[in-house]
């Protein structure tokens, strides 16, 4: 056989260019196949992130988010309900329940209280570097899957966030596991059922965590690397409809049951905070670049590798390519759609993005232990580094900071506003959950702005309101329209005084997140308004 005839021939159309260019120029590697587990591997991906995620769960819970995401598992404890989430008694129906189910296990176990809260986001987040581990070896070796089940460990951006008390976290253990799974059903080129099923099971759950964002995140890498690459195996139309068939299974009771308690729930949930938050800003306008920054930040110190990791996509020489396989192309496509997807987003936050991260730690793992990084000294020691300076700031810094921000943080100012039951507390204009959390009280109504003028209305007839103002300029707004018939019998203004540290003030901010002042209302009796109004 000739010289000539062994190089394969260049494509002659443009859709051919494409699958070319994936597999022969971009990731022209083969894959590591070494998978076996070694001890030390074992004791890091076990030891490490539970050093970084366990001891420190006790913290004050954040404004907005943590304060409702701990209350409506509480309430649904407290009514003996797994069907409809309430928030302050209403039906909170913005999401699936598998969160508020997880944390109210958590609290029936060890009883309700911030750390058994967020013993669920931390058990997803410790859950999503094993599967980044050990199932992510089967692709891209051993090694590499260690790499990436480290960097996702000191990544900032992840394990800050994810370990939270927030719905991204539980989502992003759902679609890794999912993605993980459905790769290994399609990887080589014969399908595999049993991973298939797996998929189909975790892309459920993802479901009844948040919606059909799961499946959102996983079909699209999937069928484009069986199109870039040959050798994947084809998924059937039969196969297609049993994954389908799996989710419905997994969701359809609780979706049955919330229907027929809140039928409104359908559109409510489906249109309003999926379709439309994804086509219309919302309230998180933000421009199409938002995430790139966030994801410098976040990663570091996976960053210092990513630099390298581009300039070996970039290079054309043969040791560099030998680097780059097409599991690793796969994992950085992933990672890539998921940002892609939400930069174009109407609607942003930064925990969107948290799904992105296992998939881009496992690119940047494989390029770590195919390179002279893997033997670097310097690699071994910036993990560990990392590890301390986030050991830090999990048990000290981050506990100094929420208890500056909560609500709560001075607790003496608020409860003696709101230990009576039979005194009517309103938030206004937003609500303030972590209050109701703190103090038991779940019957704390939210005031609107279009709701002003009925509210005060309402005040006249009872003979107590405390206001709950969480916006900076609500109290004095509101004192411009009080009605000569209620005044003020109390205030408190929950503002931090300055530290004469000008860091320390901007970390802390003006105001406690969620909570500004505190009004005590009371009605005038008429004859005092009528003096008061005599000349």
């Amino acid at each position: 056989m000739s010289a000539e005839s062994s190089v394969d021939p260049l494509p002659r159309t443009v859709p051919a260019w494409l699958p070319f260019l994936w597999s022969r120029v971009l990731f022209p590697g083969a894959a590591d196949t070494t998978t076996r587990v070694r001890l030390v591997s074992l004791l890091l991906v076990f030891l490490l992130p539970a050093a970084l995620l366990y001891p420190s769960r006790s913290f004050m819970l954040l404004e907005p988010d943590e304060g409702r995401y701990a209350q409506i598992p509480k309430e649904m404890l407290d009514r003996g309900d797994w069907v409809v989430p309430t928030l302050q008694g209403e039906p909170y129906l913005d999401k699936p329940p598998l969160m508020y189910w997880l944390v109210k296990l958590s609290y029936t176990a060890f009883g309700v209280n911030e750390s058994a809260a967020r013993l669920v986001p931390a058990v997803c987040v410790h859950l999503t570097i094993l599967a980044v581990y050990f199932l992510g070896r089967r692709s891209i070796g051993e090694r590499g899957a260690l790499w990436a089940s480290m960097l996702l460990t000191i990544a900032p951006g992840y394990i800050g966030i994810a370990r939270l008390l927030l719905l991204d976290g539980l989502l992003t253990l759902c679609v890794t596991t999912s993605v993980l799974a459905g790769f290994e059903a399609v990887r080589t080129g014969r399908f595999r059922p049993g991973w298939w099923i797996a998929a189909a099971v975790c892309s459920g759950l993802g479901f009844l965590t948040k919606g059909p964002i799961s499946e959102v995140l996983l079909f699209p890498p999937l069928f484009a690397f069986a199109y870039l690459n040959g050798n994947a195996a084809r998924v059937s139309w039969k196969y297609i409809v049993l994954f389908a068939g799996i989710v419905i299974a997994v969701n359809t009771p609780w979706y049955v049951a919330i229907y027929a308690k809140q039928p409104e729930f359908l559109k409510h949930f489906f249109w309003e905070h999926n379709v439309m938050r994804f086509v219309q800003p919302f309230d998180h306008l933000q421009p199409v670049w938002y995430y790139a920054p966030l994801l410098l930040g976040g990663f570091l110190p996976g960053m210092i590798v990513a630099i390298p990791y581009v300039r070996s996509l970039l290079s054309g020489g043969a040791e560099a390519a030998s680097c780059r396989s097409q599991a690793g192309g796969f994992w950085l496509l992933a990672g890539a759609w998921c940002v892609v997807f939400f930069s174009v987003s109407g609607s942003k936050l930064p925990t969107y993005i948290l799904p992105a991260f296992p998939p881009l730690c496992l690119a940047l793992g494989e390029f770590v232990a195919r390179s002279r990084w893997n033997r670097a000294t310097a690699t071994r020691g910036l993990v560990g580094a990392f590890a301390v300076v986030i050991a830090a700031l999990n048990w000290v810094g981050v506990p100094w900071y929420a208890r500056e921000r909560s609500p709560m943080g001075r607790p003496e100012l608020v409860e003696k506003f709101v230990h009576d039951p039979s005194t009517v507390v309103v938030t206004y204009p937003r609500n303030c959950d972590s209050v109701a959390f703190y103090t038991g009280r779940s019957d704390l109504k939210q005031v609107r702005s279009k709701d002003i003028n009925q509210f005060i209305v309402d005040s006249h007839f009872r003979p107590k309101t405390v206001i709950l103002f969480t916006h900076n300029h609500s109290c004095a707004a509101f004192k411009e329209v009080l009605p000569p018939y209620l005044r003020i019998a109390d205030e408190v203004s929950l503002r931090h005084k300055s530290s004469k540290v000008g860091l320390i003030d901007r970390l802390v901010g003006g105001t406690p997140w969620g909570l500004c002042d505190v009004v005590v209302l009371e009605p005038i009796a008429k004859e005092s308004v009528a003096r008061a109004a005599s000349p």
